[in-house]
């Protein structure tokens, strides 16, 4: 049975899924919307955007709400009304709202990235930002959540971007604090290194013939769950 003649019977249509046809959105009893990566079904065929986001337990205080469209990337404010019937509607994306009265600096993005690698960094609800020094590219995720056992809940990481990505691999990691283990075990295939004016510990970690970087796949969004789980590997071993 295919896609479209399940959600017909089940009366549930996947508004992304429609959309990637190009076919215009039925009335239905429940429809399936995606907000960032997690989709949810909801009784409606409209919300608004405070609405939108409260699926995802956010505010607008805290996060800015934009509409994936046929158009581009459009702003969705709080008391607008989408309508998941309207042409052309994909899906959703949150950006943390980071705006705050005086002069707070706008985060640094020195170089493009892949529409994926933008999408991915805005759906963690973190500050972000694209730092260039010299030949090196990285991407710095701010106070990213650690493991259990550790030093610290969060940490500063970055990746860097290697010429030719994302034909080639991203490599490694660099977290800032440096990490430790609170059960005193010492961690292995570490090392220090300075970038944008600060010290990073380099985790030399990298993929084996069971898990090679594959062209067209892999980007930073599925680098990072590799990260991941290098940290979560230290207290499996």
């Amino acid at each position: 049975m295919n896609s479209e003649k399940q959600q017909v019977e089940d009366n549930i249509i996947d508004v992304e899924e429609y959309f990637a046809a190009g076919k215009e959105v039925p009335s239905a009893k429940q429809y399936r919307i995606r907000l960032d990566k997690q989709q949810y079904v909801v009784d409606v065929g409209y919300m608004t955007g405070r609405e939108i986001l409260a699926l995802a337990g956010k505010t607008p205080e805290k996060f800015l709400l934009r509409l994936k469209a046929k158009g581009g990337v459009e702003p969705v404010d709080p008391d607008q009304v989408v309508s998941f019937l309207a042409p052309g509607v994909e899906r959703f994306m949150t950006i943390p709202n980071e705006v705050t009265e005086g002069d707070a600096a706008a985060p640094r993005v020195q170089f493009n990235l892949l529409p994926a690698d933008r999408e991915y960094l805005d759906s963690l609800g973190l500050c972000w930002e694209a730092v260039a020094e010299g030949a090196i590219k990285a991407v710095v995720i701010y106070k990213w959540p650690l493991p259990k056992g550790y030093n610290v809940g969060e940490a500063d990481v970055h990746v860097r971007l290697p010429p030719g990505y994302p034909d080639s691999q991203i490599d490694m990691a660099y977290f800032s604090p440096i990490l430790s283990r609170t059960d005193n075990r010492s961690i292995g295939g570490l090392s220090l290194c300075q970038f944008d004016g600060r010290q990073w510990q380099q985790w030399s970690r990298h993929r084996t013939r069971n898990s090679t970087w594959r062209i067209g796949e892999d980007d930073l969004g599925t680098h990072m769950p590799l990260v991941r789980d290098w940290l979560e590997r230290e207290f499996r071993k």
